[in-house]
C-alpha cells in the first residue's frame, strides 16, 4: 500500500511559550491522517506538519490552529 504524504508549515503570529507549543502538537497529533508535527525552540511560531491528504487537509489544520491561537497562517502556498 503506497500512502501518499504531504506537509504544510503554519506561521503562527505570536512566539508560543513551550506549554502552548506542546498543547497545539498534541491537537494536531491527535487529528486523523497527521503524521508528525515539527516545531523548534528558536522558531516556535513556525510549525511543519506532515500529513496524509486523503484524511485532512492543510485548511482543516490551520482552523486547528487558528481555533488555538488566533492569526495564522499557511506558508509557502
Amino acid at each position: 500500500m503506497d500512502i501518499q504524504l504531504a506537509d504544510v508549515t503554519i506561521h503562527v503570529d505570536k512566539a508560543l511559550e513551550a506549554v502552548e507549543r506542546d498543547s497545539l502538537e498534541a491537537r494536531l497529533r491527535d487529528t486523523e491522517g497527521v503524521v508528525s508535527v515539527r516545531n523548534s525552540d528558536d522558531k516556535s511560531h513556525l510549525f511543519l506538519v506532515e500529513y496524509n491528504p486523503d484524511k485532512t487537509n492543510s485548511t482543516d489544520l490551520l482552523g486547528i490552529v487558528r481555533g488555538l491561537h488566533g492569526n495564522a497562517e499557511l506558508v509557502g502556498l
